[in-house]
């Protein structure tokens, strides 16, 4: 008899650890602050990354018009696994980061801006993701300690920002996690 390729959910779940121990464990020390970002499928993707990486948490901030519904759904239901913040302003919440030792990376094409994967993150930062249409506040660049942005090599000019978002987390992250024991 042949076995499956794929895991089942079985299989998966016995490699990860109960709901309850999960929820005591420390996160990894990397906040996303999402700038004004406004949609439910960004938001709800953000908030499964977060869960996939597990991440210290998620600062939405500005007008959050999306229903409880449609950001449960969005997410899929990762957010009672994810500690999601709502703020009124970015730039408050990146002062109160940066006061707390966290390096702030401000994901934008910039003049000054680099390549995402020529950083070596430190073990508490922050990625700052901006509005779909807008990008990252001048207001949150400035307190911004690094610009990155993704190198694209084919006419567009910009990816959708949780698939940016997801393409820096990655690397972040993992860079994050070979540096330091969670």
């Amino acid at each position: 008899m042949q076995l499956e390729r794929q895991l089942s959910k079985e299989d998966i779940r016995k490699t990860k650890p109960t709901r309850e121990e999960y929820l005591k464990q420390p996160k990894l020390p990397l906040v996303l602050v999402l700038d004004n970002v406004t949609n439910s499928y960004n938001v709800g993707s953000f908030i499964r990354l977060a869960d996939a990486f597990a991440i210290e948490k998620i600062i939405v901030c500005g007008e959050l018009t999306i229903s409880d519904k449609k950001l449960r759904k969005a997410s899929r239901n990762e957010a009672k696994w994810v500690c999601v913040e709502y703020s009124d302003s970015t730039t408050q919440s990146l002062q109160t980061l940066k006061d707390n030792d966290y390096a702030i990376f401000g994901v934008e094409l910039c003049h000054e801006s680099v390549d995402y994967k020529d950083i070596n993150y430190p073990s508490r930062c922050a990625l700052v993701l901006g509005n779909e249409r807008k990008g990252v506040s001048e207001a949150a660049l400035k307190l911004s300690d690094q610009q990155i942005h993704i190198s694209m090599f084919g006419m567009g000019n910009s990816l959708n920002v949780s698939t940016a978002g997801a393409i820096v987390l990655a690397e972040c992250a993992s860079q994050i996690r070979k540096n330091i024991t969670v």
